[in-house]
């Protein structure tokens, strides 16, 4: 698919969300947040929602902590448009609450058709919510900036997860973690699969020389 049709459906699926009735968010949100970028960015940044003002405005992570993410990405040398942004969910919760489980579940036909389009070679999780759709029975204190293998929807991915923005500006601790996962990203973009398939699997002794090794993700 050339960039002009990635466009293309890009824009199919961003008039799509801004339609969508297919969870309750939609009926207290001013808008839906599609997401935007680069539809062949090598980077995808997944957060869990809109706050006020992305409902305002449409796009993701505009507000401080899309303010503190846009810094930090630009402290790599990077510009935002060259990565591409969203969320797990792309109405607003009420109040800021956390995203239910079936709003994401119902959000995921868009999340799914975004990571398809763009066919990154890394996501990076933002928060514990986007971090659980890839990476199942972790916390995000432990997991964080490890560069990881996940099979998602029977296709293999690079997912690194991160603390979410809006965290790190709540907490000086979290604020400096933030920034030091954030250094170890263009290593991990220039990275093969198959060099971080070592540090991810764990082969474990065959117990009475039964059966062959097993292979756990860890």
């Amino acid at each position: 698919m050339t960039k002009e049709e990635k466009l293309h459906q890009l824009a199919i699926i961003s008039d799509e969300v801004r339609k969508c009735q297919r969870c309750v968010l939609f009926k207290a949100a001013t808008s839906g947040v599609p997401g935007e970028g680069d539809v062949d960015a090598k980077v995808m940044f997944i957060g869990e929602g809109p706050g006020f003002n992305e409902d305002k405005q449409g796009r993701p992570f505009v507000g401080q902590a899309g303010k503190l993410l846009t810094e930090t990405i630009e402290s790599l040398g990077w510009k935002r448009p060259d990565v591409f942004i969203t969320n797990v969910v792309r109405h607003r919760p009420p109040e800021n609450r956390d995203p239910l489980p079936e709003e994401i579940t119902a959000c995921d036909v868009w999340t799914d058709k975004i990571i398809e389009l763009v066919e990154p070679k890394v996501i990076v999780t933002l928060g514990r919510f986007s971090m659980a759709k890839f990476i199942s029975g972790a916390t995000i204190s432990k997991v964080h900036g490890q560069a990881r293998l996940s099979n998602y929807k029977g296709r293999q991915y690079v997912v690194m997860p991160m603390f979410h923005p809006a965290a790190a500006l709540r907490a000086g601790e979290m604020m400096s973690q933030f920034k030091a996962d954030f250094k170890k990203l263009p290593e991990v973009v220039n990275m093969s699969i198959d060099d971080l398939v070592p540090p991810l699997v764990k082969k474990e002794e065959p117990k009475n020389d039964v059966g062959p090794n097993q292979m756990n993700l860890i």
